[in-house]
């Protein structure tokens, strides 16, 4: 079994590595600093990594506390929606409207209220990662079984310590895939954000070295927050396996049940 994975494993790398040779040949035969090759971006990787490694610090502790702004006030907020039927039912259509509302579009109202320092970018990526986290929750509250409310009434649970100890674990698998979903989001708003409103950051680099025709030094950048967001999603989901680890054996014992 190992070394079947580990096959597939190396067979993963075989399309990248096709791609990143057929790219230095164009760049070979382009022969110019407009597009340049896998090579030339590797020489601005060694060239531009300190600076690249300061400013992605900018931008993850940006993303970081946002995220945790997001969490610490939807997580509640779409359990209580899902309790509160009556809330929850009037609430949604804003809720699905916000959903469709793409963060760079309230730049403008956050910069009236909020001007344009760290208190506005923290709000705009706290806005992306707000919404996988809120809907996500208040579906998963909103589902739950009849049965777990019955048990709720039963032992003469308050509406508080119903949230807590039945709708809060019985969501626990839909908040962690919110979770993945709103890290990526406040990651990738971390740096658009950055790009219309930032003085420091990975999105200010790649755009100064964009506006400079340097090329391979913006591409240098995109690969360092590509790699860290690789890592930080590898990262929450090894801990979603970890946290939930009851889901995920419920699930496989489910899948091998039903294959014999």
């Amino acid at each position: 079994m190992k070394s079947l994975r580990s096959r597939f494993d190396v067979n993963g790398l075989v399309l990248p590595v096709i791609l990143l040779l057929i790219w230095q040949v164009l760049a070979w035969r382009a022969n110019t600093p407009l597009f340049p090759g896998p090579l030339q971006v590797a020489q601005s990787i060694a060239k531009l990594y300190p600076a690249i490694l300061g400013e992605l610090g900018h931008t993850l502790l940006r993303a970081a506390v946002s995220f945790v702004v997001a969490a610490v006030i939807f997580i509640p907020l779409g359990i209580l929606l899902g309790r509160l039927r009556l809330l929850g039912a009037l609430l949604e259509p804003a809720i699905d409207m916000l959903a469709t509302l793409p963060p760079p579009a309230v730049v403008p109202i956050v910069m009236l209220f909020a001007g344009t320092g760290d208190g506005a970018k923290i709000v705009i990526i706290a806005y992306a990662a707000a919404v996988p986290l809120l809907m996500n929750t208040y579906e998963a509250s909103r589902t739950i079984h009849p049965a777990a409310n019955q048990v709720a009434r039963v032992l003469n649970l308050t509406r508080l310590e119903a949230m807590w100890h039945i709708d809060l674990p019985a969501s626990l698998p839909m908040i962690a895939t919110g979770i993945r979903l709103a890290v990526s989001s406040a990651l990738l708003v971390s740096v658009t954000s950055e790009m219309l409103l930032a003085t420091n950051g990975i999105g200010v680099l790649i755009q100064r070295q964009q506006e400079n025709f340097q090329i391979a030094g913006g591409l240098a950048a995109i690969t360092f927050i590509s790699l860290a967001g690789l890592i930080i999603n590898s990262l929450v989901f090894e801990f979603e396996k970890r946290w939930l680890f009851w889901h995920y054996q419920g699930a496989g014992a489910s899948g091998r049940g039903q294959t014999s």
